[in-house]
């Protein structure tokens, strides 16, 4: 368990939806918080937000797929606010509308360089600073569907469970350093994201209930911190069971393209 909470914090994904509600969940007095986003508007108004909290913000519009203009700008960061805490969250998502769909090259890249290649042009810039002081904490966003690949969104599965992989990975080495590192694999959480999910969404959580959860679970130094529990439990059990039972279960939870758009 960490015994000081992070003052120095950088959020990626932070112009809405979970990221937003992580934000505002850290903001505080004497905060200093380094927002990155997309969307120069909803960023903006995310980093208002959390000033009026109190904290002191720095947000920049900048794409995670661009890795020299990530790296370039953490180290900015980190030369003046050495940071404390790295929540590698930004992502998308992409769900096949029906069986006429498909996920073709352009469309997975875009899946995989963003989910993927982005949480990695975060880490990287950061985590060689971390080592050299030998204190600081990571947190991955991945997902549940992490857990077990799904029908209905082949790229984006295949992203978050790279991205569950490389922290599995990588936490080991950094523990040796004195670096904390936690994946975190959050169900439905009630964002703009999930608001286009053709599935069912079973055990949606707010996104404000989702931080809040994510921040007292990384404060206690989980290295994973999977919810809603019982969806958890259902997708880890998924892979123990013969692939094609596996699938039959996810297509009666209409985790499988439709017929008809």
């Amino acid at each position: 368990m960490s015994s000081t909470a992070p003052r120095r914090i950088v959020i990626t994904g932070a112009s809405a939806g979970l990221g937003r509600a992580l934000a505002l969940s850290y903001a505080a007095p004497g905060v200093v918080l380094g927002l990155i986003g997309r969307d120069t508007e909803r960023l903006g108004n995310s980093a208002l937000a959390c000033r009026a909290k109190g904290a002191l913000v720095d947000a920049v519009q900048i794409d995670v797929r661009d890795s020299s203009a990530m790296q370039s700008w953490l180290h900015q960061f980190d030369d003046v606010h050495p940071i404390d805490l790295l929540v590698a969250n930004a992502g998308v998502a992409s769900t096949l509308a029906s069986v006429h769909d498909w996920e073709e090259l352009e469309r997975t890249a875009a899946i995989v360089d963003t989910n993927f290649y982005g949480t990695t042009h975060a880490v990287l810039p950061v985590v060689a600073r971390m080592r050299s002081r030998r204190r600081g904490q990571i947190a991955l966003v991945s997902s549940l569907a992490a857990l077990r690949g799904m029908a209905i969104s082949p790229a984006y599965c295949a992203s978050k469970a790279a991205i569950k992989a490389y922290g599995d990975s990588v936490r080991p080495l950094l523990a040796r350093d004195g670096v904390r590192l936690s994946v975190v694999l959050p169900g439905f959480v009630k964002t703009s994201m999930s608001d286009v999910f053709p599935g069912n969404k079973p055990f949606l959580w707010s996104a404000e209930k989702a931080a809040q959860h994510i921040q007292r679970k990384l404060a206690l130094g989980r290295t994973e911190i999977a919810f809603p529990s019982l969806l958890a439990l259902g997708m880890r059990l998924l892979p123990l069971l013969p692939p094609a039972m596996a699938d039959a279960i996810l297509g009666r939870m209409s985790y499988l393209p439709q017929r008809e758009c």
